[in-house]
């Protein structure tokens, strides 16, 4: 059998809180379980991209240099 399973996009424009754990690591438990039951699970990762550009704009800096930024504390967060 086949299983999916979708959370929110996490934009880097905010710092992270309890909701962006609470959905990812519910999600990896989720693909753990099916995976281990025999069911195909493909995992996909996808991250907010317009509303990025948008902030870097304003804040007038270049998107990649903007997202760099704000990655850091996600980075920070899963560690």
């Amino acid at each position: 059998s086949k299983f999916y399973v979708t959370t929110p996009l996490y934009y880097v424009n905010d710092t992270p809180h309890i909701g962006h754990a609470y959905t990812t690591i519910l999600a990896d438990v989720l693909a753990r379980y099916h995976r281990i039951m025999g069911d195909e699970f493909s995992s996909w990762a996808q991250m907010g991209r317009a509303e990025s550009q948008e902030v870097a704009e304003k804040r007038n800096v270049e998107p990649t240099a903007h997202v760099d930024e704000y990655v850091k504390r996600f980075q920070d967060l899963w560690r």
